[in-house]
């Protein structure tokens, strides 16, 4: 392998000035003809190879390099060249970004002046990967010509003796004219690397020419470097240098067509932090991290036994599956056994993972996209393979493994380069091209789940829904309605109203709509009025609200076992999309700096998993039966929340139906439907403000003017009763008024304060 080395080493840096083509960057360097290659080989002294051996260290004799030791230039000039010829130096470069994210910890890190002749991956990560991008940058920076003729130099002159960062820099001085010390002091002496953000991207059009403008902001110190960006145009790309030295810096980019994307470094020819969308999962990121955890499961695990304690033995801390808590997740990237145990259930619902042979499947960590976890299932323990050959496949997402040898290595794909998108359609609609829902109904209703979006509050929304489960009935559908606005522990005051057991005051009071659902009941009344008179049955969707609201407030691991076996059996968290749609409206709740984002996203996770798993025990008890699904828009668009859940369930086919107005985008539904707006029926209100305390409602205001205020109602007054309805909470007052029609007539028993102390019992008579 030495030998193989120096000659490609003797080969690039003997080469003549006519035999070397110097292209564009990232080009490599190329010999001009099929012989050259023999001729130079042939032509290599035995002095050189004594000198280049000496230099990296093949020599017996020599003693260990201790520091300032530029051992990059040969990875460089060796692995990083031959990539280059084969296409792929810039995949060779961002493996070299990943190996220094993943090894590399901050508490850990080093200056290149500081590195030592070391076989650990934190010393080859910083050593040889930053030590290669620093002379990839170097050559960008004075070009090819200049580049290889300070490396000839630089060799030569130092022939016999180790090469320290002073010679190299002289050398380069030397050859470009330049003062290099910025260069070298920034890469050489200090630790870490540059981190920057792109903000506040837009298009204008400046004196009659359109212009990409944009700000990019580097985190900390700042950084001296160049960075490549090109623009995406309808015509073409354009491609820039971009030069950045401070903390903050504005760039506006003329351009011809119209723009839609800024691409920054796709080539990765900078030494910088990757942004997480550019950074796949990696058993790298695993086997690197400071903070692991061994899962073990609770089930019989002597399969795995020889391959646990062979990696307890490399320092991996081992924690029971029962055990283990979300912050543990959080904090920790996994390994985790066998695709059915809990933890994976509830982190990436149904997994299925090859029958035969070991497979690992490393896979972004839903809690924390900076970790991962690692999925292990083997056949037999004779298919696992050591901890060390795993070693080999560190730049790897899944590895199968089998009869002693590797059948599988892939790693995932993800973002080349630092992508913006600058351009927003505007969208078009035909007005003499729209249909009507009816004339789409033989595609809509033969799907076995319809999911009917809605804005809780319009009414026109309501109706279209009823216009859907009014046009199945027709037509002879078996189907039910599932409603996220009654919560599963009520099914059966649900059933009884339906059945007619129940009276609708009584239906309205034992599910408590008033307190957990809160929207005016009137908007679902001809719902739930249709479906019974035409037993239609009605399901319940939602998850008790103590607990959605108690897991977004504290997260899961706050819930108590009564209340964890509330949850459903499988949880998918690993949808990025809905993940950074939700961090959007997170961010535009108020007051949401105080909240945490990952408990929301908890909740809001396990609100749709919830009502998915009780579409799909619906339809696993009662086959023959469709469903419609009337659930807030949010949790249908795009199919995120509860539709890809409960097809990851059942497998059964769907179709998205949403209002359009305000959800106009190609891919967020299958059918958006937009009518005028319409007021719902209106429900008459007592025209007081309430509070409840001590097992007592209170009028704390009477509103001018309002029903309460004829009646002779006061603050201070403790509510009874309405009629024969008794008033124990707020809801009960909602309930009272809502088919009240103006002019009818009603009393109404308070207890009213004396004079001194106590209460006295009033019975006052009131018209609405």
């Amino acid at each position: 392998m030495k030998v193989h080395v120096f000659i490609l080493l003797s080969a690039l840096l003997l080469a003549s000035t006519s035999q070397v083509s110097q292209g564009s960057s990232g080009s490599g360097l190329a010999v001009s003809s099929d012989s050259a290659g023999g001729d130079l080989r042939a032509s290599a002294s035995t002095e050189f190879q004594n000198m280049l051996q000496s230099w990296i260290g093949g020599s017996d004799e020599k003693e260990a390099v201790k520091g300032d030791h530029p051992a990059g230039l040969f990875f460089y000039l060796t692995d990083h060249m031959q990539a280059e010829r084969r296409g792929e130096g810039w995949h060779y470069r961002k493996n070299l970004l990943l190996d220094y994210q993943h090894y590399v910890m901050a508490e850990k890190e080093f200056s290149l002046k500081e590195c030592k002749h070391g076989d650990d991956e934190l010393s080859k990560a910083i050593c040889n990967g930053k030590g290669a991008m620093l002379f990839h940058m170097l050559r960008e920076n004075v070009g090819d010509g200049i580049f290889f003729d300070a490396v000839k130099s630089l060799i030569k002159e130092n022939e016999y003796s180790r090469i320290s960062w002073s010679d190299v820099r002289a050398a380069f001085e030397n050859a470009s004219g330049n003062n290099l010390e910025w260069f070298f002091s920034q890469w050489v002496d200090r630790k870490g690397l540059p981190e920057f953000e792109i903000e506040d991207e837009r298009v204008a059009v400046v004196n009659g020419v359109q212009a990409v403008s944009f700000d990019i902001v580097q985190k900390g110190e700042a950084y001296r470097f160049d960075l490549p960006v090109i623009v995406r145009t309808d015509r073409g790309e354009v491609r820039q240098m971009l030069h950045l030295e401070k903390e903050k810096e504005h760039f506006a980019l003329p351009v011809e067509g119209t723009p839609m994307e800024l691409l920054f470094d796709s080539d990765y020819a900078v030494m910088r932090k990757l942004l997480p969308e550019e950074s796949p999962p990696l058993l790298s990121g695993l086997l690197g991290d400071e903070k692991k955890l061994l899962v073990i499961p609770d089930e019989d695990s002597e399969k795995y036994r020889g391959f646990i304690d062979a990696l307890k033995q490399t320092g991996f801390p081992v924690q029971g599956e029962s055990e283990i808590k979300d912050e543990d997740i959080r904090s920790h990237s996994l390994i985790i056994f066998e695709s059915e145990g809990r933890v994976v259930k509830r982190l990436f619902g149904n997994i299925r993972m090859p029958s035969t042979g070991f497979t690992l499947s490393i896979r972004k960590n839903p809690l924390n996209a900076s970790k991962v976890i690692a999925i292990a299932h083997a056949d037999s323990k004779e298919n696992i393979p050591s901890p060390e050959a795993l070693q080999q496949s560190a730049r790897y997402s899944r590895i199968r493994f089998s009869n002693g040898r590797y059948i599988e290595r892939i790693a995932d794909e993800a973002a080349r380069g630092i992508s913006v998108n600058v351009y927003e359609p505007v969208l078009t609609i035909q007005p003499a091209k729209l249909g009507r829902l009816e004339d789409n109904f033989d595609t809509i209703l033969d799907k076995t789940i319809i999911y009917a979006g809605e804005r809780h509050v319009n009414y026109e929304d309501h109706k279209t829904q009823l216009r859907i489960i009014m046009n199945l009935h027709e037509r002879g559908h078996t189907f039910a309605i599932g409603m996220e606005m009654f919560q599963k522990p009520f099914q059966k005051d649900l059933d009884d109203y339906l059945s007619g057991a129940l009276s609708e005051r009584e239906f309205l009071k034992k599910t408590q709509y008033f307190k957990r659902w809160q929207f005016d009941y009137n908007l679902y009344r001809e719902i739930i009025e249709y479906a019974k008179a035409k037993n239609i049955p009605v399901i319940a969707l939602n998850l008790w609200t103590e607990i959605i609201k108690k897991v977004s407030t504290s997260g899961l691991d706050s819930l108590t076992d009564i209340e964890r076996a509330e949850l459903p059996a499988s949880m998918d968290m690993s949808d990025e999309e809905y993940r950074k749609r939700l961090e959007d409206v997170f961010k535009q709740h108020r007051n949401h700096e105080n909240k945490n984002f990952d408990n929301f996203f908890q909740s809001q996770i396990l609100w749709d998993e919830t009502m998915a798993q009780a579409i799909d025990e619906f339809l696993s008890k009662h086959p023959d039966y469709q469903m419609v699904v009337l659930a807030g828009a949010g949790h249908l668009m795009y199919g995120s929340g509860i539709p890809q859940r409960a097809y990851r369930l059942n497998k059964k086919d769907y179709v998205i139906i949403l209002p359009g107005r305000e959800f106009l985008d190609g891919n967020v539904a299958d059918y958006l439907v937009t009518s005028e707006p319409l007021a719902p029926p209106t429900t008459l209100k007592l025209g007081v403000i309430l509070n409840e305390h001590d097992g007592y409602v209170q009028i704390e205001k009477v509103v001018p003017g309002s029903i309460a205020k004829s009646t002779g109602l006061k603050k201070g007054d403790i509510l009874v009763s309405l009629d024969d309805w008794k008033i124990e909470g707020i809801d009960d007052v909602k309930i009272f008024m809502l088919d009240k029609k103006r002019g009818e007539q009603f009393t109404i028993q308070v207890l009213r304060k004396k004079f001194l102390v106590g209460y006295r019992e009033v019975v006052l008579k009131g018209t609405i």
